[in-house]
């Protein structure tokens, strides 16, 4: 099986962390470089890394790698890698900038980040729902002038706690979906030491968040036509957005309407029956079975459910008929998993899988 020379832009962070956690012992993709800010770059990464923020501790073979700058050794971090991971804290523009500087260096960029989520020839991908999508990427190099370099992105960590479940119900004709997502504090990098003001309490807004999740998934779900991905016209989705007082793993409230009402055991067998391109090419961080249906009331739980399937399947329960839309039910994800990171290395194994890393 053909190995890859992996870089990740943004290591010291929190997704940064998961990611390594992710690749220490990743089959296809060999970590060789870490990158972060001018203030880390020199320093050893055990030093450089202020804290922490994850339960399992730090690989040991990562330790001791020297931390580049992400901005200044570009040239040498696309040198030795076939592609890179990019998860950096930086503002949009300063990303966006900093990801086509990478891809016109000829290394392909997977990203974390929502800069160039709304680029309309760079794919936003959820590997189970829209890997055809992959298919922008040629107009994409054809506009940057390169052979091998691109930018790629998995898209906002909330969308993966109800977006994978409307998915097979399209068949359906979804008209209207109203969501309110109740997302952990490690979605903002914080955990309950760093982040004391969530402690007994909500806070009811998520900057931009709203936004991103009433029009990513209408991109996701749209068509690639004349080297762009023209977004779906509908069904229209309105969202509202809560921080609140969980470690990890975003919960979604849903209601939905549909054109041809369909049976609860209709919706049920379609969330089960379901699978993607991941679970046909056996990726290695494919989840077996993508959507988890729990019939218990009281289900799902981030406690108990968070690691559901190593933390990349969606979760699903409380199905039921709703006097105001046609149905509601409650969605889960882990968001630093399945919605960050984890989304992210699947991506990749998919990008891997059908040759967008290789060198010709």
């Amino acid at each position: 099986m053909k190995r890859f020379n992996v870089g990740i832009i943004g290591a010291t962070g929190m997704v940064g962390q998961r990611f390594l956690l992710l690749l220490k012992n990743h089959p296809r993709f060999n970590v060789v470089c870490l990158a972060a800010s001018p203030s880390s770059a020199g320093k050893r990464y055990a030093d450089a890394v202020k804290k922490w923020h994850l339960a399992e501790p730090m690989p040991e073979k990562f330790a001791d790698f020297t931390v580049l700058d992400a901005s200044a050794d570009k040239k040498k971090i696309a040198a030795q890698t076939d592609f890179c991971f990019c998860a950096v804290n930086m503002k949009k523009e300063e990303i966006k900038k900093l990801e086509y500087e990478y891809a016109k260096l000829e290394c392909p960029v997977v990203s974390n980040n929502s800069a160039h989520r709304g680029t309309d020839d760079v794919p936003m991908i959820i590997p189970e729902i829209n890997p055809e999508h992959l298919e922008v990427i040629s107009a994409q190099r054809k506009r940057l002038g390169t052979k091998r370099g691109f930018i790629a992105v998995k898209s906002n960590c909330s969308l993966q706690s109800y977006v994978p479940l409307l998915h097979p119900l399209k068949k359906f004709g979804i008209k209207q979906v109203a969501v309110t997502t109740y997302q952990a504090i490690s979605g903002a990098g914080k955990t309950f030491e760093t982040m004391p003001e969530i402690t007994d309490n909500i806070i009811p807004y998520i900057g931009g968040e709203e936004e991103k999740s009433e029009t990513e998934p209408l991109k996701i779900w749209g068509e690639v036509s004349d080297g762009k991905i023209v977004p779906a016209a509908s069904p229209v989705i309105t969202a509202q957005c809560l921080r609140v007082p969980v470690s990890d793993g975003h919960t979604a409230a849903c209601f939905v309407s549909f054109e041809k009402k369909p049976s609860k055991e209709e919706i049920i067998k379609a969330w089960t029956e379901f699978s993607g391109e991941p679970q046909k090419l056996s990726l290695p961080s494919a989840p077996k079975k993508f959507i988890h249906y729990f019939p218990e009331d009281d289900r799902p739980q981030p406690r108990l459910d968070r690691n559901c399937e190593r933390g990349m399947a969606v979760c699903a329960g409380r199905l039921r008929e709703d006097c105001v839309f046609d149905y509601k039910f409650i969605g889960f994800s882990h968001n630093t998993l399945r919605g960050a990171a984890g989304g992210a290395v699947l991506l990749a194994e998919l990008l891997a899988a059908k040759g967008y890393f290789d060198r010709t």
